[in-house]
């Protein structure tokens, strides 16, 4: 089952891991690289949660479940949606800098600690919320319109598909 709420926290584990990987970086050049697939990721995370888990969230989403009084979907997707523009406004913000810089680590470190907060509140909140309230088949229905947007979107250019010859490879690629 492709479910919605599976690929958000993988999307959300991935975020996590990448922004841990910015620590090891050696160079300008290291973190350039870095932070280019994390800032290109925020900005297509928070696209693919406001195209489709939030109007999901807002239609389905768990208003009146009297175990969670604070579970207020409307709440919950104007918290979400101002977290996300928060992180999209540091993103362009690190995009003005040289990657190194005082200035861009400023930028960098304000959507990191932004994002971090956003990603545990939509776990603690919308997502338990959505889960208590979504259909298994809306929830698997959810899950391929990600994938699709995901599909839709996918920009990575300049890869190799062409086939290799298996011996050459070895022998070029063998100290």
């Amino acid at each position: 089952m492709a479910d919605i709420i599976d690929l958000i926290y993988a999307d959300h584990d991935w975020l996590r891991r990448q922004f841990f990987r910015l620590d090891d970086a050696r160079s300008p050049e290291d973190l350039a690289a870095i932070w280019d697939s994390i800032g290109t990721r925020l900005d297509a995370h928070a696209d693919a949660e406001e195209t489709v888990f939030y109007p999901a969230l807002l239609a389905h989403g768990g208003r009146d479940d009297p175990g969670n009084p604070e579970g207020d979907p409307e709440d919950e997707t104007e918290d979400a949606i101002t977290d996300h523009n928060a992180i999209r406004d540091a993103v362009r913000r690190s995009r003005e800098h040289q990657p190194g810089s005082d200035e861009w680590f400023e930028a960098v470190n304000a959507a990191r600690k932004e994002n971090g907060s956003h990603l545990d509140e939509e776990e603690r909140e919308a997502m338990p919320d959505f889960i208590k309230s979504a259909t298994l088949e809306l929830r698997h229905d959810l899950g391929m319109k990600w994938l699709q947007f995901y599909a839709e979107r996918e920009s990575i250019t300049g890869v190799d598909t062409e086939d290799k010859d298996a011996d050459r490879y070895i022998q070029e690629h063998t100290p």
